[in-house]
């Protein structure tokens, strides 16, 4: 019996500590919205000049907590230009599955038209 009370005491204390626990940990780390990503121009810019700023950090031989901080900040916006190109490169998807149906249904038109949007938006995202 008293190893029963013993174990609910001590689950006890864990339930009521659980939330202060995360509490603190939620306390720690502030939370940003980083930089907008709106369109695809806009995320490969975010990403250019953010991944430079990150790698100017990442090449130092130590890093600060200071450091650490400024790359938690950054990586909202990197996230946010990821998601945008991940959103972009699943409408390409089917701009080119238009490109493919069409080309076997001989639809000239179409070809023409989402082959130009596909290429257009690619040349944003491939280097030459």
């Amino acid at each position: 019996m008293k190893l029963k009370a013993s174990l609910f005491a001590l689950a006890t204390v864990f339930l009521v500590q659980a939330p202060v626990v995360q509490a603190d940990e939620d306390q720690r780390y502030e939370h940003f919205k980083g930089q907008p990503a709106k369109n695809l121009d806009q995320a490969l810019f975010n990403l250019a000049n953010f991944n430079a700023k990150l790698a100017e950090i990442l090449a130092k031989d130590e890093l600060s907590p200071s450091d650490m901080a400024t790359i938690h900040q950054l990586s909202y916006t990197l996230e946010n230009a990821l998601q945008r190109l991940d959103e972009e490169v699943d409408e390409l998807q089917v701009v080119l599955e238009e490109v493919h149906l069409a080309s076997e249904s001989m639809d000239y038109d179409t070809v023409k038209n989402q082959g130009k949007t596909y290429l257009d938006t690619t040349a944003k995202i491939v280097k030459k």
